[in-house]
């Protein structure tokens, strides 16, 4: 799906970004049809986790998601100039000097704590109706959400929920990406036990990604998936089931022979250990590939694993090509530095992190490509 080719032979542009939207509503699909006649919502945060909020979410509104999440307000009101009927909900809450931006662009709360209750209720007041909002319940996070002791108050005061239109209350669980933790169980316990002192009518949601693989016991009403649309992994070590998303291609600056003994990049941290070459690619840390790859990451050419060798340094890194025929490779051709032999899922385990900042942090210094392979539109 992601073998096409770099469209930026002979533009001059250093590095091309691919970004496969039949891939994101493949997978989009394929959740939806893992939750059965549950609604699936979507995760679009953070630029629709690096990948562009402005082509995803139309995307993914094609191909059926009515529901979607984002973190900031401004991100909320960006995606409403995109999709102007889908549902809308910001997931950091109802921050005190933000009240007229929700109703105004149709944006709906997650409500994290008692004061956002009150101020939304306050809200209803003064807009002389009830006003969309979801509530957050935590049950294990410890991060946003209605603490235990807030849950005894509500179920103690049910009237303090009076006056909002509470489409759903929420949790997110800590440890999806692993079934075999116990805390999965014992925070849908939690949730289980939150939802009769809550509305009648009042619709929950639990899953994210890896939350929908845990099985139906966690699906509810509402699926909140993010990290696995763009390709990411579900299931801690394990490779993941989804169809990739992106592709990363860099050129090659120059190509150089090398000796035993001699070093390579800042610090001189590698050392080459019998002759060989070394090729210079024109992407480092200032386009989101992170330093923490240095000597640990690759590059592919066709099936061909190049090591990364040296310190990733600002705009370039070095990989090792001497395993490479010399007739196949050569200053201006390109590698790839993600893809489907290199996923954003490889790198995040070669660099001691996850997917998902690998995902987030992709630069804005790439030239962007977004294509359907699935549809064949380019």
């Amino acid at each position: 799906m992601l073998d096409t080719l770099p469209a930026i032979n002979g533009s001059g542009a250093a590095s091309e970004l691919l970004i496969d939207l039949g891939a994101i509503k493949q997978n989009y699909l394929d959740l939806k049809e893992r939750l059965g006649g549950v609604e699936c919502g979507a995760a679009v945060k953070a630029d629709a986790y690096g990948t562009g909020m402005d082509r995803v979410g139309p995307a993914l509104f094609e191909a059926g998601c009515r529901t979607f999440f984002v973190a900031t307000v401004d991100e909320g009101i960006a995606l409403r100039g995109l999709l102007p009927d889908a549902r809308i909900a910001v997931l950091n809450g109802l921050l005190q000097g933000t009240e007229e931006v929700f109703p105004e662009y149709g944006l709906i709360p997650v409500i994290n704590d008692l004061g956002q209750i009150t101020r939304i209720r306050q809200m209803c007041v003064t807009a002389g109706r009830a006003l969309p909002a979801m509530l957050h319940i935590d049950t294990g996070m410890s991060r946003l959400g209605l603490t235990a002791g807030d849950m005894k108050r509500v179920s103690e005061e049910p009237d303090m929920l009076d006056g909002p239109d509470w489409l759903y209350a929420l949790s997110h669980l800590v440890s999806a990406d692993d079934p075999a933790d116990p805390s999965n169980a014992a925070q849908l316990k939690r949730f289980r036990e939150a939802l009769p002192h809550l509305q009648q009518g009042m619709q929950a949601s639990l899953a994210n990604s890896a939350g929908i693989f845990l099985g139906p016991d966690y699906h509810f009403n509402l699926a909140r998936p993010g990290f696995a649309l763009y390709g990411g992994r579900v299931k801690d070590g394990e490779p993941s089931p989804m169809a990739p998303v992106v592709r990363l291609s860099a050129r090659v600056l120059q190509i150089r022979d090398v000796k035993a003994g001699d070093t390579v990049g800042y610090g001189g941290t590698h050392k080459v250990r019998k002759d060989g070459r070394i090729a210079t690619v024109a992407v480092g840390y200032a386009d989101g590939y992170l330093r923490a790859l240095s000597s640990q990451g690759a590059a592919y050419l066709g099936e061909l694993r190049l090591p990364v060798v040296g310190r990733v340094s600002m705009d370039m890194l070095a990989v090792d090509v001497s395993d490479v025929d010399p007739a196949d490779l050569h200053p201006g051709g390109f590698v790839d530095l993600l893809g489907p032999h290199y996923t954003v899922n490889d790198a995040a385990d070669a660099a001691g992190t996850i997917g998902y900042e690998i995902l987030t942090g992709l630069g804005h210094r790439y030239t962007r490509r977004y294509i359907d392979a699935v549809s064949g539109e380019t």
